[in-house]
Parts: structure tokens; sequence; C-alpha cells
């Protein structure tokens, strides 16, 4: 604090004289005598405690102003002891106090300009966080016994007598005359403060990740000898004020000159701000890729390496911290620790929010009949891929938490926790766009399948330890059959070809084709003396049309249907997997019977018509699409002679044969974020090559 008596500084005049010894329009000449003073040595200082206690100093003198700057409350007590930084601070004391000297005294004789450039002579040993951090101390204790006078002259006799001496109840006398002054002062700390941090935040930049010769740190670099130079000339400007509030004079209160130089300051150390920040901002960008780009390069290594078990893979797959537990277990509805998982076969499920309710329903009833199986064990833990962007938005965090608790396995507790590298992973190793996927682990941490879902969609527990091995031994034992078709979404339909019943599976949703081919077949197989049972599976994704013509069926009493819509939508993902599943085999309709069944029914839920397949007692089958079959059973006067000869299923099979005509139109839809769709399919029908079409879809109706 400057000594009692001292005449107050008019900072009208210190502009006027700035200008004149420096014009503003030579910046290079300006950089170049700032440059001129720089000579750092070796030693480094480091500013952390010093900005610490600097931040304290102004929090408390003016907290109703500057508290918006600064982060949290009681800095010195949480983050260091005040012992130990009493130790770090002591080497720099005296270089802090000379600082000090030189901004009161120099404010009182000099001008700004010529300050500055002393204090940067005397600091030119110094880094430039260092001579700005060093500043900004020194000024932090005139600044602080300032308003710790103010605070307390009331109530300490000590500090009355010395407010006296500095005239302090004269300037509280006129704090409504001051307020503008104060305001801009508070303003401009606070633009020094963000200023100053931002410098020392490029210091703490890991060097493994960036040097100063990378774009943006090189251009901070280059700016941080004008920053350091105006965020200095910046706190000359403020202790100037708070000298002439010693000597207070009616012209100080009445002159609004000081309030606009300091406003000016205060534009100029925005601008410098702004323009480090978005270097910062790029320089953090540029570290988190190089962060990603090794995480995942590490990850892609440890999912290549042999490993004793599966901790080390999923340790870098879902988080490194040790310090928390990172997936929620659905059963307890506790955290626990990535330990639990350790020498488990472990199903990754990954999929984005809107991950289907009735995957969720089929995969709880498959876990928990696993769980009552002690030779098929497995856990099951749910990654949610969310849009960075999105991911902390509140309707995303509920519907997250929704979908948590509807699973009785773990999940991740946060999405957050997922690291980019991890998504990048999964996207480029695993092929994941939207839909959903299941990849296998074994107790060793290796893939043994990079999406078992269509393993466990189409044999469920069977398909344990969903590896590429057991895909494949299982299916040499399959073949074109109902039970194949059916398994595992209705034990009624298996039990009428137990019983020997004639069977009649179709779809679609053209209500009166529907009507009319239920009416007729029974009246065909009736005359036929053929004991047929007909269900209806639906169609894909038309969960409400669906539902209506269920409605309408049942009513009407013309077949078996399925009230639950999980089960209509498990009949066709089954369908996609056993199509997805032949695939990754190679597998096509020219080399695979059952895959040319597969692709047939897919193309006939394709169409905007009906279409129905028939199993005979014998396991003989055909299909047709819905005009086809229909007029296959309208015309069965012309074969029912054949029906006795060949049975029932083999008649109808060798006239829809006559029926076909080489003009047909068969559509395929499948899904386009399945991460495998096929370059090129022929139709199952006649074998031509399908033309490719793009359609975009909102909704599943």
């Amino acid at each position: 604090m400057a000594a009692f008596g001292r005449p107050a500084l008019k900072m009208h005049q210190l502009t006027k004289t700035d200008r004149r010894m420096l014009p503003v329009s030579d910046d290079n000449a300006m950089t170049k005598q700032i440059l001129a003073t720089h000579s750092p040595d070796s030693h480094k200082v480091d500013v952390k405690p010093i900005l610490l206690i600097v931040e304290e100093v102004i929090r408390h003198a003016t907290p109703d102003i500057i508290a918006k700057v600064l982060d949290g409350n009681g800095q010195l007590d949480d983050q260091l002891g005040l012992a130990e930084m009493d130790g770090m601070l002591e080497p720099l004391a005296h270089v802090v106090q000379k600082v000090g000297a030189e901004l009161a005294c120099k404010c009182s004789g000099g001008d700004a300009h010529a300050t500055t450039m002393a204090i940067l002579n005397l600091l030119s040993n110094y880094s430039w966080d260092a001579k700005v951090v060093i500043t900004l101390a020194a000024f932090s204790v005139t600044y602080g016994q300032y308003w710790l006078l103010a605070q307390l002259y009331t109530t300490n006799m000590l500090a009355k007598a010395l407010a006296l001496l500095k005239q302090l109840p004269d300037v509280i006398e006129h704090s409504n005359s001051l307020k503008p002054h104060f305001d801009a002062l508070s303003k401009l700390i606070a633009a020094i403060l963000n200023v100053t941090k931002c410098i020392v935040k490029f210091t703490e930049l890991p060097s493994q990740y960036i040097s100063s010769d990378t774009p943006a740190m090189s251009v901070a670099l280059a700016s941080f000898p004008t920053a350091a130079y105006w965020t200095i000339k910046s706190l000359v400007a403020c202790t100037s004020l708070i000298e002439s509030l010693v000597s207070l004079s009616h012209e100080l209160i009445m002159s609004t000159t000081e309030v606009w130089e300091l406003s000016s300051l205060a534009h100029k150390v925005k601008d410098i701000h702004g323009h480090l920040q978005m270097q910062l901002k790029l320089c953090i960008q540029y570290i988190d890729e190089k962060r990603h780009e090794e995480a995942y390069q590490n990850l892609v290594r440890i999912s290549e390496t042999l490993h004793l078990d599966n901790m080390k893979f999923i340790r870098a797959f879902i988080s490194t911290r040790e310090d928390i537990h990172p997936i929620y277990d659905g059963t307890t509805k506790m955290t626990v620790h990535l330990e639990i998982l350790k020498r488990k076969h472990v199903l990754l499920l990954i999929s984005d929010l809107d991950i289907p309710h009735e995957e969720v329903m089929i995969l709880d009833n498959l876990f928990k009949e696993a769980h009552q199986r002690p030779e098929i064990r497995y856990e099951i833990v749910w990654i949610p891929i969310i849009d960075p962007a999105i991911e902390q938005h509140s309707k995303s965090k509920h519907k997250f938490e929704e979908l948590k608790q509807l699973m009785p396995w773990f999940s991740v507790y946060d999405p957050s926790i997922i690291e980019l590298s991890t998504i990048r992973f999964i996207k480029e190793k695993w092929n994941f766009r939207k839909k959903t996927i299941l990849v296998a682990l074994d107790p060793q941490g290796k893939v043994s399948s990079t999406n078992a879902l269509h393993m466990i969609w189409i044999w469920g527990n069977l398909a344990f330890p969903f590896t590429s091995e057991r895909e494949e031994e299982l299916w040499k034992t399959e073949s074109w059959r109902l039970e194949l078709l059916i398994d595992g979404i209705d034990f009624s339909i298996l039990d009428w070809a137990a019983e020997g019943r004639y069977i009649c599976i179709y779809g679609g949703e053209d209500t009166e084709w529907i009507k009319e081919f239920t009416s007729k077949t029974k009246k065909v197989a009736e005359t036929a003396n053929v004991d047929l049972q007909m269900a209806y599976v639906g169609k894909n994704n038309a969960k409400e049309r669906v539902r209506k013509i269920s409605i309408m069926i049942s009513d009407n009493k013309l077949s078996h249907y399925w009230a639950d819509s999980t089960l209509v939508w498990f009949f066709w993902a089954r369908l996609e997997s056993m199509m997805y599943s032949k695939l990754n085999y190679g597998k096509t309709v020219e080399n695979d019977p059952i895959m040319q069944e597969i692709m047939t029914l897919l193309s006939f839920d394709g169409s905007d018509k009906g279409w129905a397949i028939f199993f005979g007692r014998a396991g003989e089958t055909t299909r047709a699409k819905g005009e086809t079959v229909l007029s296959c059973i309208l015309a069965f006067d012309q074969w029912k002679e054949e029906v006795e000869e060949k049975g029932f299923v083999k008649a109808l099979a060798d006239y829809l044969q006559q029926l076909k005509t080489p003009h047909h139109c068969n559509r395929l839809i499948l899904p386009g974020l399945a991460g495998n769709i096929p370059e090129n399919v022929v139709c199952a029908e006649c074998g031509r090559a399908m033309e490719k079409y793009l359609m975009y879809r909102c909704c599943v109706e």
C-alpha cells in the first residue's frame, strides 16, 4: 500500500503520456520491446499456489463482484495446507515485494507503459506465466490490504486507526459516487484473472501429447508477450486507482475518465482472453484426439493379445479408473466393481437408447433361464452408445435410467464413462451402426463373436458359449422345417405338428386378402379331409397395424394369432438373424436351401399383399405370395384329385408351380444400419440380381 499522503494519480494524464510513449498502431515495435525484456532461465516456478492465494484474496475482498470468475470456496483449506503453501511461496516473497514496490512507486511518478516495462525487466528471468502471476500477487497485496481495512475499521481499533490515516472513511462516505469506479475496477480484475488462469492452463498441457510447434500452441505462445504486457499494464492501472483513493479528491469523484480507461483496458484484456481461450480449446481438442488415438490403439492391441483373464480388456473397454464402481447391477440395484466379471463369459449388449423393448424382454427371459442352469452361465453388460451432444440432456438421462431399471443384468452406471476411443472401436471393429449387437467375450477376454445376438435369437441358450464354431455346428444339424421357423416362439404350433396336423403360417396386412384366404383355405382343407391349423404371424415393423388385424382375426375367429406383439417382433427378428448368420458364412440362395427359404419369406414380407407357407406331416413344405396362393386355393377343383395321391402340401406345391409366371416383383427390405448388408442379393424365386434402392423410415409403423 502506498505511504500516507502520497498525491493522487490522475489517470487521464497517465493515458495521455502513455499514448506519447507508445503509439497504439505500432504493435510490432511494442512486441519487439517486450521480447527484449525476456531472458528466462531454466528454473521453473510453480505458480499454482500463488494463483490460488491471489484468488482467495480477491474473492474475500469483493465477493459480490468477483465470485462469478472464481471456482469453489475455501480452496486454501481444501486443496493445499497453509503451512505447505508458506514453504512453497518463500522463495518468491522477495520478488513479489519488489514488484509491489515498483507498482506503488512508479504509479505516482511515471506512466503505465514505463512501469509495465520496468516490471517486465525486473521479471526478465521468469516465464510468461510466472511474470503475470507474480505481478498479480503483488497487486493483490495492495488490493487486499485496502479492502481488509475497509471491512474491519468499524470493529477493530488497529484497523480503525490505520483507516483514518489512509482516509478510508472518506472513501466509504462517497461510496455511491465511486460505485462506477469500483465496478469498472472489479470487471478489469475479473478479466485479468481470466487471462492469467488461461495462460497458466497452457503451461499445464501434457507435453507428451502437444508440443510448441503444434499450430494452436504456436499461435498461443506467440500471443503470450502481448498478453503479459496488457495484463501487467492493467494491474498498473488498477493499482493507480487504489492509490488515488487514498488521497480522495473532489475531482476524482466527479470524473468519469478513470472509469472509461479501466473499461477500455477490460475490453482489451477480454479480447486477449477470447483469443487465448480459442487456442486453448483447439489445443485441448488436439490433445483429446491424440489421447483417444492412443487409447484406441491400446484397445486394439489388447484385443489382439492373449491374456490369462478378461480383466485387461474389460478395464480398457469400460473404464480404467480405480476410484469408481463403473457398472450397475440390475438385480441388486447397486454399483459394483469390474472384478465381478473376472474369468466369466461376458456378453456386451451394445445399443443406443432406442433399443426395442422387445429385445430387452426376450433377452431377459433367456438371461434368467441361463442363470437357472449351472452349465450355462454368462453375464450381460449393457453399453449404451449415446451422442455426446445429447448425452447430458434430461430426456436422455431419464430414458437411460428407465432402460437401466428394466434390465436385470449389468449396465454401465453412467454412459459418459464410455470413452470416444471405445465407441470408435465398437464402430470400426465390430461394425456397430444403430442396430443392437451382442458381442461375446470368453473368460480370457477374447471376442468369440462380434454379434452373438443372431445365435441367441435363433437357438437361445443352446448357442452357448456363442462361438463361431458353435454357430457352424448348430447350422449343420438344421434343415428348413417348422421347428426352425417357430422354435421358442409358440409351443402350441409345435404341438400341432407333433400331433400330425397340417399347418399354414401366413402374414401380411391386407385385411380383405386375410379374410378371403383364411375362409377359403379352411373350406378347402375340410373338403380335402385335411386337419389344417392356421396361424397369423403379422408383418415386420408394423406393430400397430398388426395389432388391429389381430383383433379382426380374433373377432371373426379366422385363425390362431399372437396377441403378444413381442412374439410377432421375435418371429421376424429370428428370420433376419438367420439371414445374417448365413451371410457370415458366405451362404447365398444359390448354394444354401435354408438361405433360399429365409430370403423368400423376407421378400414376401416386403410386398403389399399377404403370403403363406404350408407344412405337411412328413416335413414337406411350399410357399407363395398372397395373390398366387389364393388363386391356387380358389382353383382347388383343378388339383383336388391329386391330393389323395401326392398329399395335400405336395399337390398344392405342384399346382403353385404351374401358376408361376416369368413376370413378378419381389421386394426385400433390410435394416440399413445392420453393419453387414450384402452388396448383391439375388431373387429367391428366379435367381436374378435384385436392384438396390434406398428407403428412409422415421418409425416402425
